[in-house]
C-alpha cells in the first residue's frame, strides 16, 4: 500500500472523481470527501480498492474538517496532498438572488478552502512538505451571467491561493489553482443540446474538455516534478478565455 495520502473534496463524482482516480494511478492513497451521494461514495470505494476511502464530511463546517482530517491521518497516514474541488451552484441574477443562495455558494466553494487548509497546513508545515491544488473556474476569470456568487467564490480561491503560496513556500508546501473551462460531466450532459452547442461554438478547440484532462494536470501539480511551481493559476479551457 502507498504511504502517500491525498484528500480530494467532492472526490466521488465528476471532475473530483477523475482527480481521485488520477492520484490513485499515481500511487497515492486517496481520501475522497463527499457530502450527500452515498451511492457514488460506495462506487468509488469499490473501484479504488484498499488505497481509496470515502469520507462523509461537510467542508462548509470548520470543525467537521478539523475532525475529519484528523480521522483520515489516523486511518490512512500523513496527508501530503489536498485538492479543494468541492463546489455547488445556486444560479440567479443578483437583483433576485437570496442571501441564502449567496451564502451557500460562498461557504461551500470558498470557505471550505480555508477550513480544509487550516486543518492540513499545520501538519504539512511540521513535515516540511505539502501539495495543495484549488479547483477554481473559467468564470472566476471572466465572470458569468447569473453567477455572481459562484464567480466571486471561485475568484476568491485564486487570491487565497496566491497568499497561501507565499506563506507556505519556505516550508516545502506548494499551492496552485486550476481554472477549468467547460468539461463533460453528468451536469453538462443534462443540459439542453442547443445550449451545449452554443457553448462549444465559443471554445476555439471546438469541444468541451474531459475530466481526465483536468485530473492529469492536478496529478502533475501534486508531483515532485512541480516542486518549483507555486502561487500560479493555470487555465484549462480550450482557449475560450486567455485574459
Amino acid at each position: 500500500m502507498s504511504d502517500k495520502v491525498a484528500i480530494v473534496t467532492g472526490g466521488t463524482r465528476g471532475i473530483g472523481l477523475a482527480i481521485s482516480q488520477a492520484l490513485l494511478d499515481a500511487g497515492y492513497k486517496v481520501a475522497a470527501l463527499y457530502h450527500g451521494n452515498k451511492s457514488a461514495a460506495d462506487d468509488f470505494e469499490a473501484e479504488a480498492g484498499e488505497n481509496g476511502r470515502a469520507y462523509k464530511i461537510d467542508v462548509g463546517v470548520f470543525q467537521d474538517c478539523i475532525d475529519g482530517c484528523a480521522q483520515i491521518e489516523d486511518d490512512m497516514g500523513p496527508i501530503g496532498v489536498l485538492v479543494n474541488n468541492a463546489g455547488i451552484t445556486r444560479d440567479g441574477v443578483l437583483h433576485k438572488m437570496s442571501p441564502e443562495n449567496w451564502q451557500d455558494v460562498i461557504n461551500t466553494n470558498l470557505n471550505s478552502c480555508f477550513h480544509m487548509c487550516r486543518a492540513v497546513v499545520p501538519l504539512m508545515r511540521d513535515r516540511q512538505f505539502g501539495r495543495i491544488v484549488n479547483i477554481s473556474s473559467i468564470n472566476a476569470q471572466k465572470g458569468q451571467f447569473g453567477q455572481a456568487n459562484y464567480s466571486a467564490a471561485k475568484a476568491g480561491m485564486i487570491g487565497f491561493t496566491k497568499s497561501l503560496a507565499l506563506e507556505s513556500a519556505a516550508k516545502g508546501i506548494t499551492v496552485n489553482a486550476v481554472c477549468p473551462g467547460y468539461i463533460e460531466t453528468e451536469m453538462t450532459a443534462s443540459m439542453n443540446q442547443e445550449v451545449l452547442d452554443s457553448i462549444i461554438r465559443q471554445i476555439p478547440v471546438a469541444r468541451m474538455g474531459q475530466p481526465a484532462e483536468i485530473a492529469d494536470l492536478v496529478a502533475f501539480l501534486a508531483s515532485e516534478k512541480a516542486a518549483f511551481i507555486t502561487g500560479t493559476t493555470i487555465a484549462a479551457n480550450g482557449g475560450q478565455f486567455t485574459g
